[in-house]
């Protein structure tokens, strides 16, 4: 095989495991309509957390130097790693539901997930699974 053939095989097989988890991930924002929240899915263990825009802390208003920041949750109760399967995430028309659903399209089972947030507690919970 000539050397650049070589090359370009080696550049192609470089990039397979990018190609195959490129798809790994789903994203879904929330049906509320003055939440600007964002919830993302592992599609293979079904875990979820979610961000959202927060401004800088100490700050008020967005001003130079003040873009705000990029604030995550990430999964807690029922929000983890669940057995492996394939996961999709959906949102229900409701314009004021801050949550989304977790399917479990290989079981028929689905679960509302959201952002609790208690105290100093500030993850994505999901309910139990249920048909």
């Amino acid at each position: 095989m000539r050397r650049s053939a070589r090359l370009v095989l080696a550049a192609i097989l470089s990039l397979a495991p990018a190609a195959a988890f490129a798809d790994q991930y789903d994203f879904l924002a929330a049906p509320q309509k003055d939440l600007n929240r964002i919830f993302r899915l592992d599609k293979i263990t079904g875990e979820v957390g979610a961000c959202q825009y927060a401004l800088s802390p100490g700050k008020t208003d967005i001003a130079p130097g003040a873009v705000g920041i990029t604030l995550c949750f990430p999964a807690g109760e029922g929000a983890g790693p669940q057995d492996p399967s394939e996961y999709a995430l959906i949102a229900s028309h409701h314009e004021g539901e801050g949550g989304v659903w977790r399917l479990d399209l290989r079981k028929g089972t689905m679960s509302i997930c959201y952002v609790l947030t208690q105290d100093d507690y500030n993850k994505v919970v999901c309910t139990p699974a249920a048909k």
